[in-house]
Order: C-alpha cells, then sequence, then structure tokens
C-alpha cells in the first residue's frame, strides 16, 4: 500500500477548518500591529493617485490591482485599524492552503495533499508574508498563480483556457510574483505537444506585460543599490541559496540548513523523475521555482546572496517545492512502521515551522511597540509651534514618514491609527518627541 492510495473523508472541508483555526491564531497574534514600512507609501500618497497612478509599480511590481484593493479599504475601514488588512492578508493565505491542498491531491492523493497543506499553513519561514498585511498583495498572486495551475491541470477545453488566461492576467496584475506562474503555464504547455498551439491564448497577456513594462514598468523605483551587469555572475549563489532556503524553511529551518536541505529535496525530486520520466505538470513547477529565484536575483542580486532567503520569497518557494515534493511522494510506502514515522516526521515538520512564526510574530509585536509610540508622538506634537516641518519621525521603522503634514493629512482622512491608545512605550515616545522638534526651539 502507498500513500497515494490512502483516503481520507472530509478531507477538502478539514484542511479547510484548519486554514481557518490557524488563519484566526495568526490574526489574534497580529492584533497589536500597524501600519509599517511600504504600507506608508501608498498611505501617504493616495490621495493624489490618478488613472495613471494605478498602472505605475510599485517598485518593480505591477500593483494595478493591488492598489484597486488598497484604496478600497482605505476608503471603508480607514487607518483606525490594521485587523481588516490583516484579515485579507489571512484570508488569502488560508485560500492559498486549500488551493495547494487541491493541487496537489489531484496528483498524489488526501493524505500527501494534506501533508503539504499543513506545511504551508504554518510555515514561520514565510513570515512576512503572514505578519504584514502589505504582502496580501503577493498572497494574491499565489492564489491567482494555483487557480491557473488547476485550471490548466483540468480537462483542455476554450472554457479552461479562457479561465487560465485571466487568472494569469490577475495574477501579474497584484504582482511581480505572477511571472513565475505565467512560467510555469508556459513551460507545461510547450512541454506537451498536444498543447503548444494553446500557447497562443497566453500571447496577447504577453503582448500586454512587454507593452506595460515599456511604458511604465522600466521606471519602477530600482532597489539601492541598483542592480548591475555584474548579477547576472552573482545569480547562481543567490539562486541556490534562495532554492535552498525555501526548502529548509518547509521543517522550519534556515540558514545553514538550506544546502543539505536543497541536497535532499533535489534527490527526492530528481530520484522520482529518474524512475519515471517528469510530466508537463512537473517541469512546469520546476520552471516557476527557478523563475522565482533567477528574476529575482537580476534586481536583487548586489543586496547579497543571504537576500534570497528572505521570508517573502520563502512563502512562494515553498509553494513550488511542495507541488514537485508532492510528485515525488506518491509511492511512498503506508504500511507498517512507515506509517507512524512519517506522520511524526510531518508533525515535527510543522511544530519547528509553527514555533518559529510564533517567535517571529512576537518579535514583531515589539516592533510595533515602538511604531506606536512613534505615531502617537506625531500625534501629540501636531499643534507644537517646534514642529519641525520636514522632521523624520523614525528613520528605521517608517523611513517614508518625513514630512509631517503629509502624515497629518492622511489621517485627517482615513482616520488616526493611535487614537484613543494610551502611551505604553514611554522610552520610544520620548525619542520619537525629540526628533520632531526643531533643535533648540524650546
Amino acid at each position: 500500500m502507498t500513500i497515494s492510495s490512502v483516503r481520507i473523508p472530509h478531507a477538502a472541508l478539514i484542511v479547510g477548518a484548519a486554514a481557518v483555526i490557524i488563519a484566526t491564531a495568526i490574526l489574534w497574534l497580529s492584533h497589536t500591529y500597524s501600519f509599517y514600512f511600504d504600507e506608508w507609501t501608498f498611505i501617504l500618497t493616495a490621495p493624489d493617485w490618478t488613472l495613471i497612478t494605478y498602472l505605475q509599480p510599485h517598485n518593480e511590481h505591477p500593483s494595478i490591482l493591488f492598489r484597486l484593493l488598497y484604496v478600497a479599504l482605505l476608503n471603508t475601514v480607514g487607518l483606525r485599524s490594521y485587523v481588516p488588512y490583516m484579515v485579507v492578508l489571512l484570508t488569502l493565505h488560508a485560500a492559498n492552503v486549500v488551493l495547494l491542498f487541491l493541487v496537489v491531491r489531484r496528483r498524489a492523493g488526501d493524505a500527501v495533499a494534506v501533508a503539504s497543506a499543513a506545511l504551508l499553513l504554518v510555515l514561520g519561514a514565510g513570515w512576512e508574508n503572514l505578519l504584514w498585511a502589505f504582502q496580501m498583495a503577493w498572497l494574491a498572486s499565489v492564489a491567482c498563480g494555483l487557480s491557473m495551475v488547476l485550471a490548466l491541470d483540468a480537462a483542455p477545453s476554450r472554457r479552461n483556457l479562457s479561465i487560465a488566461v485571466v487568472l494569469a492576467t490577475a495574477s501579474l496584475m497584484f504582482s511581480g510574483i505572477g511571472l513565475m506562474f505565467a512560467a510555469f503555464a508556459v513551460v507545461m504547455l510547450a512541454s506537451t505537444r498536444e498543447r503548444r498551439r494553446q500557447l497562443l491564448w497566453f500571447v496577447p497577456l504577453g503582448i500586454a506585460v512587454g507593452a506595460w513594462y515599456l511604458a511604465f514598468g522600466k521606471d519602477g523605483v530600482p532597489p539601492n543599490p541598483p542592480p548591475t551587469a555584474a548579477n547576472v555572475a552573482l545569480l547562481p549563489v543567490y539562486a541556490l541559496w534562495g532554492l535552498g532556503q525555501s526548502a529548509a524553511g518547509l521543517i522550519g529551518e534556515g540558514g545553514a540548513w538550506g544546502p543539505p536541505a536543497l541536497v535532499v529535496a533535489s534527490l527526492a525530486v530528481g530520484l522520482s523523475w529518474w524512475r519515471r520520466k517528469p510530466d508537463a505538470f512537473a517541469l512546469g513547477a520546476l520552471a516557476g521555482l527557478l523563475a522565482l529565484y533567477l528574476v529575482t536575483g537580476l534586481t536583487r542580486a548586489q543586496l547579497g546572496y543571504g537576500q534570497s532567503g528572505a521570508g517573502r520569497y520563502d512563502y512562494e518557494g515553498a509553494v513550488f517545492w511542495l507541488i514537485l515534493l508532492a510528485g515525488a511522494a506518491p509511492n511512498l510506502p503506508w504500511r507498517g512502521t512507515w506509517r507512524p514515522v512519517l506522520a511524526a516526521c510531518l508533525f515535527l515538520a510543522c511544530f519547528s515551522s509553527a514555533v518559529l512564526l510564533f517567535s517571529f510574530a512576537a518579535a514583531k509585536d515589539v516592533q510595533m511597540q515602538r511604531e506606536v509610540a512613534d505615531l502617537q508622538a506625531l500625534a501629540a506634537e501636531r499643534s507644537d509651534p517646534c514642529l519641525n516641518p520636514d522632521a523624520s519621525v523614525d528613520a528605521l521603522v517608517m523611513p517614508q514618514v518625513s514630512a509631517p503634514a503629509v502624515y497629518y493629512r492622511a489621517t485627517d482622512r482615513y482616520g488616526d491609527p493611535v487614537a484613543g491608545l494610551p502611551v505604553t512605550d514611554r522610552g520610544d515616545f520620548d525619542r520619537a518627541l525629540r526628533s520632531l522638534v526643531i533643535p533648540g526651539c524650546r
């Protein structure tokens, strides 16, 4: 008996319920959080957005649908609470868990699909995408991308192809993560002789992306320092490190665990492919995984290879790894001592990952205390004649807030995120007050 033959009654319901429970737990852990870093770029500039703004990239990412979603939140729930933003983020995470389950179940059965969903659900290595609401753009891209994969893996038809193209478009309109799923689709179709003509369905999307890049995308704000031609030479190390970190992240590890995890994961996939030639779906998943780090490395490798192991990349890398490893798992034995051994391995991996996620949540809670103290200082200094109009309240936590007047304009329009909250971090509050006033004014 192999693991692919195991049937779990109501498996989809179990995965869905677990996703809701864990998402609710993460929401509780993050209930004291506030708006952070890049979020302030959107918040402070949103009153000035025009139609052209929606077409402009955020950093290098297309953000049309993301901007629409964010401005809808700003104009409904405003800034008075961060919870609604986290609800959107965690709803998307729960959706990704269920979608991954559905993708894997088609190819490896209930047990492997449930295990894959569990590993993604508590992925501590992907903490940035689970604890920072701004990453809703990337999770939305993943949700649309996985839905596209389901449509392409279904029976070929004009209807399913149309749905796949629409979902691929939506994925790209949320963020550049959609490029990885586009690579998945292109390689999957190109690897099947009977389906190669279906690539024509994606040609208009490719033309649209190219036109967008020439008109808007190439003018995106590059990282500091900007990329150079030397990134091509740095790319192999950057990509290999990222691949290892996302593989190690599946068991709640990172750092030095990355290289051996990459070796083990690669051997597992390679051996399964040696025994049975990989199909187009598996090749597409590999293309998506490699594209994640190769495309990212072309614009980020100058920041150091360690940057490829950031939590925001580990999440997407884990999704592709889980699809690939699931394809290597169906023939695992499910009898005798194999059952408790495999179950114990899954439990330990999930437990380690959940502990890592809790640790990051606790650390971010401390960071958010400083953020809230900074915002309270801004509120307290609003009517002070000694307020420096060019003051930057905290270059470390919120460097985008470098002009108090612009911040006050946003809070007047969308609400004050710290209104009514008592000052609990007196040290950071006093430090922020000093940074806001003109030296020697008092």
